[in-house]
């Protein structure tokens, strides 16, 4: 009788079966991840929005339905931007610069109001045909370029001159109509990317501190503005506004802590009946501990952890050095956002208008970060043709 050999483990590298996506389990992990938030982001919106739209007349569904369109759109753009080659990126970076920064600089031109209204004493929309925030576009065309420059510029990083200081200047170019919207927490946001781009590149630790000293001036005078210094007073010493403009955090607090452990159960959430302003966009982090609670902040936070974890493995494991700083910038980007939003629902940063990535109401930040995941596939799909990694 012939002995049967053993199973034992293949001596060689795994090999991953081909599902279309390329080799690896990234790609697939990070689409399972986005369809979870995403659904959970139209459940939940729903909760939150309701009661605001009946009180406005509308239908129950309306902001729930109009996010759902988006939803398509940013799903549309997820699948061309995922089997569309990443290296297009590097070539489109310039233009896809001036494009945003164009629209932009129309926002804050006087006489432009007719396309570009001022809406909560801000010009951030632009309305031509269908309403979209330029700004949003400025995060991935901040990802994009840097990521571009960077990898031209990485053997000058020596050189603050040379390496770091184009970088610098041409962030001005969207930064600065950014500020003038006003809009200090996604300039904020943009320039954090970029600078995690570059970090990621290699560039000195000593000319970022460089820069970050020459920006506190700025940043300083920008948070002495009316409202901003209010809400920075405010975060310093809670109690000294709760009727005012520490309401909105006071209130954010109030959900989280009634929702203990379990929560009070879906659609059962009192903030949303006009206590909490912005439930539905700015605070839905706070809805969600509020009728899901602990468990449910748990679990959100854990998906957030885990798209940051498959993006930046995604990263690692680029074919080239582009494609490594993309990742990083994107994953950055919505990681960041994410945790933001927590901090402010939780009281741990002055009071922003950032949401939350698919789950908050707001069409033109969705659909970005839809288009994000998609080059993140892209990336982690490795070759233009799509079908080998690097190990």
């Amino acid at each position: 009788m012939t002995a049967r050999p053993l199973d034992v483990a293949p001596a060689g590298p795994v090999e991953f079966p081909d599902a279309g996506l390329g080799r690896g389990w990234e790609a697939g992990a990070l689409l399972i991840l986005t369809a979870f938030l995403l659904a959970f982001g139209l459940v939940t919106l729903y909760s939150a929005s309701a009661v605001l739209a009946m009180r406005q007349d509308l239908p129950d569904t309306f902001y729930v339905a109009k996010q759902a369109v988006a939803a398509a759109l940013g799903t549309a753009a997820l699948v061309v931007c995922a089997w569309l080659p990443y290296e297009r990126w590097r070539v489109w970076a310039w233009p896809m610069v001036w494009v945003v920064a164009g629209m932009l600089v129309i926002l804050v031109l006087p006489g432009t109001e007719a396309i570009a209204p001022r809406v909560n004493g801000a010009r951030r929309w632009l309305r031509v045909g269908v309403s979209f925030q330029p700004s949003e576009l400025a995060k991935i065309a901040m990802v994009v370029w840097t990521a571009a420059l960077a990898v031209k510029k990485a053997p000058h990083f020596h050189s603050l001159g040379r390496g770091l200081l184009p970088f610098f200047v041409g962030w001005t170019v969207l930064l600065v109509p950014i500020a003038f919207q006003p809009d200090l927490s996604t300039t904020v946001i943009v320039a954090a990317v970029g600078l995690a781009v570059l970090f990621a590149a290699g560039a000195r630790i000593a000319h970022f501190l460089f820069l970050v000293l020459l920006a506190t001036p700025l940043l300083l005078d920008q948070l002495q503005a009316g409202f901003r210094r209010e809400r920075l007073e405010v975060f310093l010493n809670p109690a000294l506004d709760p009727a005012g403009t520490g309401y909105q955090i006071r209130q954010s607090l109030v959900a989280l802590g009634s929702g203990g452990i379990a929560g009070v159960g879906f659609g059962e959430g009192r903030q949303k009946f006009g206590f909490l302003p912005e439930a539905h966009n700015d605070f839905i982090f706070a809805m969600i501990g509020e009728e899901w609670g602990l468990l449910g902040v748990t679990v959100m936070v854990t998906l957030y952890m885990a798209v940051a974890l498959v993006g930046f493995r995604i990263a690692a494991r680029a074919r080239d050095p582009f494609g490594e700083l993309l990742a990083v910038g994107l994953t950055s980007l919505i990681a960041g956002q994410a945790l933001l939003h927590m901090g402010v629902a939780l009281g741990l940063v002055p009071a922003t208008g950032l949401p939350l990535p698919l789950v908050s109401y707001g069409r033109s930040n969705l659909v970005v970060t839809m288009v994000a995941v998609g080059m993140l596939v892209s990336v982690a799909r490795g070759t233009p043709g799509g079908r080998t990694s690097r190990a």
